[in-house]
């Protein structure tokens, strides 16, 4: 900690400058953030990031098409199925592959059961943040859930491998439908308790309301996407306004915030899992026998040429920009990476706000460091 210099109104005033990370918990990753504070209010932030930065980009281009699958696991590793999909879908637009239909039902029915599980360790982990222990102890028994389900799929807990191109690594097991009974309606129980234990909580309402607030032009001039931006009134979702897989079969809702704060951003996200059950729902009941994989070669090697995909991850947009030189290596992958995006409005969420609101409001932006300094 050190006391600088810092041009205010008045000439006399110091303004102390707090080193927030990179060790903190509480800044979800080893990211850190230097603030200058005026008494208890933040006068300006830098964000500094990179700490977690492994090359995962050029990585790709060393590596099997299949093998990159593995690398996207690990850019937002806690939805990891929705990355994973991307990449192949990427790869299947450059193709011209069809997907057996069988195998699209199982991609999203597991990346929506991902969604739920990523929102689950956001709710209790900004329980945390705001103070509060029963949170995530509740989100926690919810996503321990589903990773025993991943498990007896995929047979890992998180860095799945499942996804292939062309479909996905094997069949469902037998009791597939039996324990994915089960699960619903544990999870439709579980996101009501979530819900009704902190979402009108006193104490949780006066730090979140009204806290951090973005209005809906900032967050487009932003970058932001995913829940954050709809919690700023912006109903824009990937999955309605460019479907891609099998989601313009599915009804369901985006549900959007009024103010852009923190609140709203929690909230959105909570509505989000039952949005996601709904299409779970709906795709168990339409989901058929059939084949899970599409005749393609062991080793890819799609033709000279390069696309653009975008999904709906946990956390807004995530797109992979593809170039392929004909071989069985990428010739170039380039991640847009809703994280990284939305930190970019950071500061902005930080100004004059309480630097007790700095964890709240970082929290209230579910960043994970694997896609933002990939």
């Amino acid at each position: 900690m050190q006391v600088q210099q810092y041009p205010t109104e008045q000439a006399d005033a110091l303004d102390l400058m707090v080193n927030m990370g990179p060790q903190h918990p509480s800044t979800h990753g080893v990211f850190r953030v230097v603030i200058w504070v005026d008494g208890e209010r933040i006068v300006r932030a830098e964000p500094h990031i990179g700490y977690l930065h492994r090359g995962s980009e050029k990585l790709c281009e060393g590596e099997l098409y299949s093998q990159v699958i593995t690398l996207f696991d690990r850019l937002d590793y806690v939805g990891n199925l929705n990355c994973e999909l991307a990449f192949v879908l990427a790869a299947e637009k450059l193709m011209g592959i069809e997907v057996p239909e069988r195998a699209e039902y199982i991609r999203v029915i597991l990346s929506e059961l991902n969604r739920i599980a990523s929102h689950m360790l956001f709710y209790g982990v900004y329980g945390l943040d705001v103070g509060a222990m029963t949170p995530v102890l509740y989100g926690f028994r919810e996503r321990e859930r589903i990773q025993e389900l991943f498990e007896s799929v995929t047979g890992a807990r998180m860095m799945h491998n499942y996804f292939r191109i062309g479909g996905v690594k094997d069949d469902l097991p037998a009791d597939f439908p039996i324990r994915m009974n089960r699960l619903m309606e544990q999870l439709n129980q579980g996101i009501a308790e979530c819900d009704e234990l902190l979402s009108q909580n006193e104490m949780f309402l006066a730090r979140t309301k009204g806290i951090g607030a973005v209005s809906a032009e900032d967050a487009l001039e932003f970058g932001i996407t995913g829940p954050a931006l709809r919690a700023s009134g912006v109903a824009e979702d990937v999955r309605i306004s460019e479907p891609y897989s099998i989601y313009d079969r599915f009804d369901f809702g985006i549900p959007v915030g009024t103010y852009g704060d923190c609140w709203d951003r929690y909230y959105v996200r909570m509505e989000e899992m039952r949005q996601s059950m709904r299409i779970i729902e709906q795709a168990m009941a339409q989901m058929e026998d059939g084949p899970i994989t599409a005749n393609v070669r062991r080793i890819a090697r799609p033709p000279k040429g390069e696309v653009y995909v975008r999904t709906e991850s946990p956390r807004g947009d995530f797109a992979v920009f593809l170039v392929s030189d004909g071989t069985d290596k990428p010739y170039r992958v380039k991640v847009r990476a809703p994280s990284f995006a939305n930190l970019q409005a950071f500061k902005h969420m930080l100004r004059d706000a309480y630097v007790a609101d700095a964890v709240v409001i970082l929290g209230s932006i579910d960043i994970i460091l694997g896609e933002v300094d990939r």
